[in-house]
C-alpha cells in the first residue's frame, strides 16, 4: 500500500518514519524545499533519539522518500494523511489555513478514490470541512473518505509511542475507510493495541480531552505543590500516594515550573475556545491554563527568594532550557519568561542545554550559551535546575561547588534530595518539599 504524508514536521515526519518501518512504501511532502532537501541528504531537522537512524534505514531500503511534489504523491497513494500544524489564532482557536490549503490540493489532483485522514490536531468539525473543500475543489466528482485519526505522540518518545501506544483513534463515517486504516495499522494487533472506533467528531474530541486532562493533572500537582510547601508536607509523597490509586495513576503528577511545548498550551487554548464557539465555558480548563501561565512568575520569585532581592549584575546558571527532556522544542518553554524576568532584574543568564541552545537562541538573546553543563556554573551566584535531562541526574557537585561563586542550587524539577544536598554544602531550594 502506497501512503503520503503532508507535512514533515514533528507529527508527520515520524508517522511516516514509522509508517515505512510497517513495511508501507511512504512519501512525505512539504512546500518547504530547505526541510525537503535536507531529509534526502541524510539529515532530520528535529531532534527526537531514534529518529534519524530509523529515516535512514528505510529511505535506504527504498520504503520512505521526501519530495515538495504534492500532486505525484496524492495521486500514488491510497491514504493521504494531513499532519500541517495548527497553530493558535489570535482568539486561541486552532488556524486552520494550512489543512484548508491540503485540502484544496488534494481535490484539484484526486485521480481516484483516497481516504485523506487528519492527523494534526483539529476542532471539531474539520473532518466535515475537509470533505467540502475536495468536492468543491474537484474538477470532476471523484469517490473519497475523510477520517480522523488523531496521534498521541510525546516527544523525546515518539517512535516508542508509534509503534507501542496506548490505543489507536479511528474516527470515520465510512466501513471502507475504516477496513483500510485498520489494515494500516495492523502490526498492532499483534501487541493486542486497544482500538476505539468511531466517528469523526468524536475522535477528533479525544484528542482534545486527552490532553486538556492531563494539563489539569500538571497544573493540579503544581498547585498541590504550592499547599505542601506551606504546610510542611512532601508533595512527592502526596504524589505517590494519589498515583497508587488506579482511578488516578502516578503519570503526569509531577511538580514542576509549568507545561509547554506544541501541544498542550495550544490544544487547552482550543479547546476551551471550542468551548465557548458553542456557548459553554469549560472553567477546569480555564484554570488549568490560568495556573500554568503564573507558574514560571512562582519560579522567578522561589529563585529571587533564593538568591537575594538584587539581582542586578547577578550571573545566573541555568540547567535545560527546553519544556522537557529529550528534544529540542523550545515553544512556550517555561525557561523563556523565567529568564526574561531574570534579565529585566539586571541578572545575567549564562545556560546550557544538550539539544536547544540552537532553537533557544531564537526566543532568548542576551543569554551567555556555554558548551557544558560546568562551564553555566563558572562565577554564578546560582544554578537553576529548570530541565531534567539525565546528564543532569549525575552531577560532580564537588566540582560545581568549586566553579559557583555561591553555593545556591534551585531545583525546578526535584532531581536532588534535600538531606544530601545540604550536607554537601549547597543552599537548596526545590519545589513542594519540606
Amino acid at each position: 500500500m502506497n501512503i503520503c504524508v503532508v507535512g514533515v514536521g514533528y507529527v508527520g515526519l515520524v508517522t511516516g518514519a514509522c509508517f515505512s518501518e510497517f513495511g508501507l512504501r511512504v512519501t512525505c511532502v512539504d512546500k518547504d524545499a530547505s526541510k525537503i532537501a535536507m531529509l534526502n541528504e541524510g539529515r532530520v531537522p528535529i531532534y527526537e533519539p531514534g529518529l534519524a537512524e530509523l529515516v535512514g534505514k528505510n529511505m535506504n531500503e527504498g520504503r520512505l522518500s521526501f519530495t515538495t511534489d504534492i500532486k505525484e504523491s496524492v495521486r500514488n497513494a491510497l491514504v493521504i494523511f494531513i499532519a500541517v500544524g495548527t497553530p493558535p489564532d489570535q482568539e486561541g482557536g486552532a488556524d486552520l489555513r494550512y489543512v484548508e490549503e491540503v485540502a484544496r490540493s488534494i481535490g484539484q489532483t484526486m485521480n481516484g478514490y483516497k481516504v485523506v485522514v487528519t492527523k494534526s490536531t483539529v476542532p471539531v468539525g474539520t473532518g466535515k470541512m475537509i470533505e467540502g473543500i475536495i468536492k468543491e475543489s474537484q474538477p470532476s466528482p471523484c469517490a473519497f473518505d475523510v477520517a480522523s485519526n488523531p496521534e498521541f505522540l510525546r516527544e523525546g518518545s515518539a517512535i516508542e509511542d508509534f509503534m507501542r501506544p496506548n490505543r489507536i483513534v479511528i474516527g470515520a463515517e465510512s466501513d471502507q475507510a475504516i477496513a483500510i486504516l485498520e489494515d494500516l495499522y495492523n502490526p498492532l494487533y499483534l501487541i493486542e493495541t486497544p482500538f476505539v472506533i468511531t466517528d469523526r467528531a468524536t475522535a477528533e474530541m479525544i484528542k482534545y480531552a486527552s490532553n486538556a486532562f492531563l494539563a489539569t493533572k500538571i497544573s493540579f500537582i503544581n498547585e498541590m505543590a504550592n499547599i505542601c510547601e506551606k504546610v510542611g508536607a512532601d508533595v512527592h509523597k502526596v504524589a505517590k500516594g494519589m498515583g497508587l490509586d488506579g482511578r488516578i495513576s502516578a503519570k503526569f503528577l509531577h511538580p514542576g515550573p509549568g507545561f509547554g511545548g506544541s501541544c498542550f498550551p495550544k490544544d487547552t487554548r482550543a479547546i476551551s475556545q471550542i468551548a465557548k464557539q458553542h456557548g459553554c465555558a469549560f472553567r477546569i480548563v480555564d484554570a488549568v491554563m490560568k495556573v500554568n501561565d503564573e507558574r514560571p512568575g512562582v519560579m522567578l520569585e522561589k529563585i529571587i527568594s533564593a538568591v537575594g532581592e538584587d539581582l542586578n549584575g547577578a550571573i545566573i546558571g541555568m540547567l535545560g532550557l527546553t519544556f522537557k527532556p529529550n528534544t529540542d522544542d523550545m515553544r512556550e518553554s517555561p525557561t523563556i519568561p523565567m529568564i526574561h524576568g531574570l534579565q529585566d532584574r539586571g541578572a545575567k543568564v549564562q545556560a546550557y542545554d544538550p539539544a536547544g541552545m540552537k532553537q533557544a537562541k531564537e526566543y532568548l538573546q542576551g543569554v551567555d550559551y556555554k558548551t557544558d553543563l560546568y562551564g553555566v556554573a563558572v562565577n554564578a551566584d546560582a544554578l537553576i535546575l529548570a530541565t531534567e535531562w539525565n546528564r543532569f541526574r549525575n552531577i560532580d557537585w564537588d566540582r560545581m561547588k568549586k566553579l559557583l561563586k555561591r553555593p545556591i542550587v534551585v531545583d525546578l524539577r526535584n532531581i536532588y534530595d534535600p538531606k544530601r544536598m545540604r550536607a554537601l554544602g549547597f543552599e537548596y531550594t526545590s519545589i513542594g518539599r519540606p
